[in-house]
């Protein structure tokens, strides 16, 4: 007669596992999708909404184990660190004082925007200041939690403004600029799949594990993200190869997406809906003080509009990336500027978010 306890455990394993299998029929049909029409960070968007309707509609107690986010985090600062290219250190060496001086603007406004969330919005403190921050949103997302604010509502605030900012860019770059935004090759699943040189792939992994490990050993905030960025960054521009593999980016970005929709339920959801009109808001408001900045930089510093109005897009890099590669711009000068402010914000993020939290009503005040 089988024991009652391996019965249960048994039956609990097979629930689990029909639980992640209804979890990936969901969700991985909606990645691949928006993957396919070069929806920016797909993936995660992609993920993170089925795991958000799997979560309202199936009752589970399914999440992702936090080994698992800590193995998300090193695989992202591996990809930060990616950026740091000789054209990156041209640029900054050239133009340092200029991209310092936009990137501080488009921080400067980031936090502008967060004490306007936080001052007289229905947002919390620390989340607002995450949300509002320019920088790379899955770097965003993946550090907000250990510092006490809502991934849910940080989420959101981040893909919504990549959402904005996209639509915003091209129309800029299209028909206010008279430039082509460029149309970037159809994504193919033997691109998701290609084989990556051998040493530079581990090497890549052996940082992942290093930077990961001497993150949580650090105890660190966000330390895995943290270490294994600057960590790679020094040894990529000593010339030692990064290479990730875009299946394993596109692995951590689904497994991100799934940390954070999972944690949604229905209070929440109507939460965001109802905070949509002051995000929304606040989103243009970032937007059209970048947009400002930019004409700053186009009046004085003598920057063409739409190297100017791309540099200083609070959008994420990949985006960004994908509008400048068909326009007549300062490519170089985009992408180290997007690079600097991403590093800069993971960096100072946190106390720019402890000095908003100042700022926050009381719960009475709501």
């Amino acid at each position: 007669m089988p024991h009652p306890d391996k019965e249960k455990e048994k039956t609990m394993i097979l629930q689990k596992t029909k639980w992640w299998g209804g979890l990936l029929l969901i969700s991985l049909p909606l990645a691949f999708g928006a993957w396919l029409v070069g929806f920016p960070a797909a993936f995660l968007v992609g993920a993170m909404v089925g795991a958000i309707v799997y979560s309202l509609t199936v009752a589970t107690k399914v999440r992702v184990p936090r080994p698992v986010f800590v193995c998300v985090q090193a695989v992202l600062g591996c990809a930060v660190a990616r950026a740091i290219t000789s054209s990156f250190l041209d640029s900054v060496t050239r133009s340092g004082a200029i991209m310092l001086l936009v990137v501080l603007a488009t921080i400067m406004a980031g936090a502008l925007v967060g004490w306007v969330l936080v001052r007289y919005g229905a947002l919390p403190g620390t989340t607002a200041a995450w949300g509002s921050s320019p920088g790379g949103a899955s770097a965003m997302v993946a550090m907000a939690e250990e510092y006490g604010a809502d991934t849910r509502l940080v989420a959101f605030m981040q893909y919504l403004r990549v959402v904005m900012v996209v639509l915003t860019a091209t129309l800029v770059s299209q028909f206010l600029l008279g430039a082509t935004a460029a149309s970037s090759s159809a994504p193919s699943f033997s691109s998701l799949f290609a084989a990556t040189p051998l040493v530079p792939t581990l090497q890549t992994l052996g940082i992942a594990v290093a930077g990961g490990l001497l993150g949580k050993w650090s105890r660190i905030p966000s330390g895995a993200l943290l270490v294994t960025m600057l960590l790679g960054g020094v040894l990529h521009a000593m010339g030692v190869d990064i290479v990730l593999p875009a299946w394993l980016l596109a692995l951590a970005n689904v497994a991100l997406g799934w940390y954070v929709g999972l944690g949604f339920d229905r209070s929440i959801l109507r939460y965001v809906f109802k905070a949509i009109p002051q995000l929304l808001l606040s989103t243009f408001l970032l937007i059209g003080m970048c947009g400002f900045s930019s004409w700053v930089l186009t009046r004085f510093v003598g920057l063409d509009p739409l190297t100017a109005f791309l540099a200083t897009s609070p959008g994420g890099l990949d985006s960004v990336v994908v509008i400048a590669l068909g326009s007549k711009v300062d490519f170089s000068f985009i992408v180290a500027v997007q690079t600097l402010r991403l590093f800069m914000v993971i960096l100072i993020g946190p106390f720019i978010a402890k000095w908003l939290c100042r700022f926050a009503r009381s719960p009475s005040a709501h």
